[in-house]
């Protein structure tokens, strides 16, 4: 990788445990992991070993508890939450394995409210809405509400909206896992897709070990350590 390029995400000897009882269980002992622009890289590791924590961490939804979060080379560990919101909110895209579409409104009412909450005025984030849902293959299901859309499109809508406001970072967990194997090849066929042409940084976590193998890397858990996979 191109030294020259700013890392999307920096893991630095990051540290998070939670208190059980009278002593700490500890998650994560020093993770440390660099991703790069235009870089899938897939998490693999058994459940509970702390995938979902894990991207809490980089995502900036809970503090370390020591070792250092970067953003695009921007410090968070010392950032008040205000700060840490905001970057939040600019640079990373979140796809969950439910959709967690709003239900009331349309594909690409979903798609503009990112943007919309960003400051986008109505029209530009309606353009923009519809522009994601056309290269995700969507483009003649923008006013179907959820319930009216399948579990594949359902989960491309996601994906449009996470990447609406055009984050460096996109961080899913298990986003293809309540989806059949066909559906869940297009689904991620659409993600790549995206990761490639907007040069987005992608961690994603899955179980799935075919789509993991079609990533650039492979990282997983062990003892709390990020290791890398061949």
């Amino acid at each position: 990788m191109n030294d020259a390029l700013q890392p999307a995400l920096v893991l630095n000897k990051v540290v998070r445990r939670y208190r059980e009882g009278d002593s700490y269980l500890e998650i994560l002992r020093g993770a440390d992991v660099t991703l790069w622009p235009g870089q899938a890289v897939a998490l693999v590791a058994p459940s509970g070993a702390g995938k979902s924590t894990l991207l809490h961490v980089a995502g900036l939804l809970e503090q370390p508890d020591d070792g250092e979060v970067e953003i695009e080379g921007l410090r968070t560990a010392g950032m008040a939450d205000r700060e840490r919101t905001a970057l939040r909110r600019n640079k990373i895209g979140f796809v969950y394995q439910f959709h967690h579409l709003l239900p009331e409104f349309t594909a690409v009412e979903n798609v503009m409210m990112p943007q919309m909450i960003a400051g986008l005025r109505k029209p530009e984030a309606r353009l923009r809405a519809a522009e994601l849902l056309d290269y995700l293959g969507l483009s003649a299901r923008g006013e179907h509400r959820p319930s009216e859309l399948s579990g594949g499109e359902q989960q491309r809508v996601a994906i449009a909206r996470a990447v609406a406001n055009a984050p460096s970072l996109l961080l899913a967990d298990e986003p293809t896992g309540n989806l059949d194997p066909g559906t869940a090849g297009r689904v991620f066929d659409a993600l790549m897709a995206l990761v490639r042409a907007s040069r987005l940084s992608a961690l994603i976590a899955t179980h799935n070990m075919e789509l993991a193998a079609r990533m650039d890397r492979r990282l997983t858990l062990h003892n709390g350590l990020l290791v890398e996979l061949p």
